[in-house]
């Protein structure tokens, strides 16, 4: 169960030439230099997720 509310809700960020996946749940998803990739990493995320919701 994740300390804040079940909904979960990502976004990408850019910090230099890397882009990372953020939730607001608190999950971060590794550095990429492929925006395309930080989103992937976004979506897998909230697929894994998914479950979690009660």
């Amino acid at each position: 169960m994740h300390a804040q509310s079940s909904l979960h809700q990502t976004t990408t960020t850019e910090r230099g030439s890397f882009a990372l996946a953020r939730c607001s749940c608190g999950w971060t998803g590794p550095a990429r230099r492929s925006r395309d990739r930080a989103r992937t990493d976004a979506a897998d995320h909230l697929r894994t997720t998914a479950g979690d919701e009660v």
